[in-house]
């Protein structure tokens, strides 16, 4: 995986960030001055064997009943610690970028991203990060848009 190269072969307008070390979406949310709302947490779920990326604000999480439902699905589970490490080989285990398809895996967005008009991620390591149009965000990832995300309270 190399998002840069993926990124500018497609033409987006980005901005690469650097920062200081963020182990969390909603970390990274604090260093770059942004809502939660605006950055992308992607939590990636095994659904009847096949992994699936699930992109959802930093400040949500996953609600697997309706998720479930979502994907028509008999069960669901996270993927494991060995799952990601193998599945996001050149990223830092908890950096994945929310781009499935540059791991082979469909993209499921909850569609309360859909409302912002810039995204932050990680970028594949904790001190990386991108920030883009939601528009060049979904012709990069196109994401399947759904509802399964709940906002913490």
């Amino acid at each position: 995986m190399n998002l840069r190269s993926y990124l500018d072969e497609m033409g987006v307008n980005y901005a690469w960030l650097r920062h200081g070390p963020a182990y969390t979406a909603q970390a990274l949310a604090e260093s770059e001055h942004v809502s939660g709302k605006k950055v992308i947490k992607p939590v990636v779920v095994r659904a009847d064997g096949q992994f699936v990326l699930c992109a959802l604000p930093a400040s949500y999480f996953v609600d697997m009943d309706q998720l479930r439902e979502e994907l028509h699905a008999r069960e669901a589970a996270l993927a494991g610690e060995e799952d990601l490490t193998r599945l996001f080989a050149d990223c830092e285990l908890g950096a994945e970028p929310p781009i499935g398809n540059l791991f082979g895996m469909t993209t499921l967005m909850d569609e309360s991203l859909a409302r912002q008009d810039q995204v932050t991620f990680q970028a594949g390591t904790h001190r990386d990060g991108v920030t883009m149009s939601m528009a060049d965000y979904i012709r990069v990832a196109e994401p399947r848009i759904a509802h399964f995300g709940r906002p913490r309270v």
